[in-house]
């Protein structure tokens, strides 16, 4: 028989045992096409790289730079990458390429002084299903105009900025006091209370009315919020970002679909059933403003203000104003029992300038430089959005001498600015020094951008702002927190959770009145 045809045989029969071998086993099939179809993907975004985007680590095939970044503390990986390469350099993220702006110079000049060069905000996959690109957060061009001038406008006529606001807020203090009383000064968790408490405040200008802190379907929200935003900076949901194909085959992204679909159901029950029972002349909260708005453009053959940005706008307003300010106040309970020192300056401060039996006031702030001092180095040293939310550039921008091709994600690392050792003293310790003078006084610093900075800073900043102060002056005005008996200051811990936000290690507290 001819050697030729032999050969042809038998690589004929090694590439059907091949075949076969791969029909029979479809798992090895699965997981061979899924590495095929991921190379594909690099092989195609490597090729649109461009030489002049930011230096940045060498990418490998698939993976591109995720060796170097731990996804469980990205924030820290960021850090060190930093040192590396400097304020500006490019990672890969699969075939995705992001653009880093590390250090306060950068960032500054990247949100303020070129605000409409970064001013787009990006729409991660995960991000797409939050918000389906609605409402305030995660939407751009006219949508988010529109609905963030609303916002704004109906945040402003419900006591933003005003002295109704601190009524609201009072209002609120006072049952979270009775509520860490109840406790008689033994360990309790204080996770849900201040939640509750927190989310109060903004539930009565949304919905118009507060919750009770016992009432299952309010705990059940904040439990929901909660858990969304540990799944959406957890490794599974960042590896659906940058691999959507592979995220959706896994179902990676499915219980925060869920999640924030309950809490959407929620909105729009609520929504539905106030619609039912309108009253153009009793407006008691920011949906009753949305449905008065939608029936003065309801003869508009088009408007933004549909269903789906009422749902979401609310839902960004709901989230935002939960999870951010009840964080802030988690740690600084901590942070007070970690630093007792700390903690009893603030109250002699409070002891001096707020009258006995009288709630502190936004006027007090003024003339409490130190504690206001605490706050904000709390916030700071805190970083609860580590990596702030991402932006994109809507054309090729130029930054540093590299080109940032249009479309091109941008994080301007919160992180880099809050730690920058350029800015701060002592980044890495707790100072409250970092914002008083010589003598005392209380100075503002540029580098202070928890809330992000430029046209996509934080809409309730001045909102937010304001609770902090009244909540952790009042708290502290009525107890001295300690840590649980057998537990020393040392015990404490600061290591963060990592999730979308940097979020206390659970712990219990003694929360005994002073007096």
């Amino acid at each position: 028989m001819d050697s030729s045809k032999i050969r042809t045989d038998s690589y004929q029969y090694f590439a059907m045992a091949f075949i076969d071998y791969f029909l029979a086993r479809a798992d090895v099939l699965l997981y061979f096409s899924i590495f095929i179809a991921l190379f594909i993907y690099w092989i195609n975004g490597i090729k649109k790289s461009t030489a002049k985007m930011p230096p940045g680590p060498m990418p490998l095939p698939v993976i591109g730079n995720l060796n170097l970044v731990d996804l469980k503390k990205p924030h820290k990986s960021l850090m060190q990458l930093s040192e590396n390469y400097g304020e500006i350099f490019t990672l890969h993220f699969g075939s995705k390429k992001m653009v880093i702006l590390a250090g306060y110079k950068i960032v500054k000049e990247a949100l303020v002084t070129r605000a409409d060069d970064f001013g787009e905000r990006a729409t991660s996959p995960i991000f797409k299903i939050v918000s389906n690109q609605h409402g305030i957060i995660y939407t751009n061009g006219e949508i988010w105009k529109t609905m963030r001038k609303f916002t704004l406008s109906t945040l402003r006529d419900f006591g933003m900025g005003k002295k109704s606001l601190e009524t609201r807020i009072h209002e609120e203090l006072i049952p979270l006091i009775e509520n860490f009383k109840s406790h008689n000064g033994k360990p309790f968790n204080a996770h849900m209370l201040t939640s509750s408490a927190l989310s109060n405040v903004i539930c009565s200008i949304i919905f118009g009315k507060r919750f009770e802190y016992d009432d299952p379907l309010f705990k059940k929200l904040i439990n929901l919020l909660d858990e969304s935003a540990k799944l959406v900076g957890s490794p599974k949901v960042m590896l659906y970002n940058y691999y959507p194909f592979l995220g959706s085959l896994l179902g990676l992204h499915k219980k925060v679909q869920q999640n924030i679909q309950n809490v959407k159901d929620f909105i729009s029950n609520f929504s539905k059933n106030r619609r039912l029972e309108f009253d153009a002349n009793d407006i008691t909260g920011y949906i009753d403003a949305y449905l008065k708005k939608q029936e003065q453009e309801s003869t508009k053959a088009e408007t933004y203000f549909n269903e789906e940005n009422l749902l979401s706008s609310v839902l960004d307003l709901f989230a935002g104003g939960t999870e951010g300010p009840s964080t802030t106040i988690r740690w600084g309970i901590l942070l007070m029992m970690k630093y007792p020192e700390i903690q009893k300056r603030v109250q002699d401060e409070i002891k001096t300038h707020v009258k006995p039996g009288q709630l502190p006031t936004v006027e007090d702030r003024q003339k409490m430089p130190y504690t206001d001092a605490v706050i904000h180095e709390i916030q700071r040293f805190c970083n609860i959005v580590p990596l702030n939310v991402l932006h994109s550039t809507p054309t090729d921008v130029y930054l540093r001498g590299y080109l940032i091709p249009k479309g091109t994600e941008v994080i301007p690392f919160l992180t880099s600015v809050l730690y920058d050792k350029t800015q701060w003293k002592t980044p890495y310790d707790f100072n409250p020094n970092h914002f008083l003078d010589e003598n005392g006084k209380f100075v503002k610093h540029d580098a202070f951008m928890p809330f992000s900075v430029g046209r996509r800073a934080c809409a309730g900043e001045s909102f937010a702002k304001m609770e902090l102060f009244l909540f952790f002056t009042g708290l502290l005005q009525v107890f001295t927190f300690y840590p649980p008996p057998g537990v020393s200051r040392e015990d404490l811990n600061l290591k963060p959770v990592v999730g979308f936000l940097l979020i206390p290690t659970p712990y219990m507290t003694c929360a005994k009145p002073n007096y």
